[in-house]
């Protein structure tokens, strides 16, 4: 079992800045692939960024390319999410997972077996 602990979201003005924490415990954080997914009001939750297990590769949504930066840290059981130039369009709820599936790049809810219970991120126009 991991356990996933989201934190940093919050309300900002369009073009602003937030970073987003994801701290894990439980079972050794090395040994998982890491995502972002969000889910805004009306609408399916969808993928946002991955990380490999070693800190590389890193995938994103082209929605979110070039704004948003995927990161870990493995001596602190955590990913971040640096999301710069933020657009209303990002607000949503943002969730982190863990992949145990070994996937190259895994953007698909399925490809995940455990997440977290979501940080709200709100951009206002």
């Amino acid at each position: 079992q991991v356990q996933l602990v989201e934190s940093g979201g919050g309300l900002v003005q369009t073009g602003g800045s937030l970073r987003l924490s994801c701290a894990a415990s439980g079972r050794t954080f090395s040994m998982y692939d890491m995502g972002w997914f969000r889910q805004a009001p009306g609408k399916e939750r969808e993928w946002v960024a991955a990380i490999d297990r070693s800190g590389d590769p890193v995938h994103y949504a082209d929605s979110v390319k070039g704004r948003f930066t995927i990161s870990r840290d493995n001596a602190k059981n955590t990913v971040y999410l640096q999301m710069n130039n933020l657009k209303p369009e990002d607000t949503a709820i943002y969730y982190c997972a863990a992949s145990s599936r070994m996937k190259s790049i895994p953007t698909l809810e399925k490809d995940y077996d455990y997440w977290g219970q979501g940080t709200q991120v709100t951009v206002s126009s």
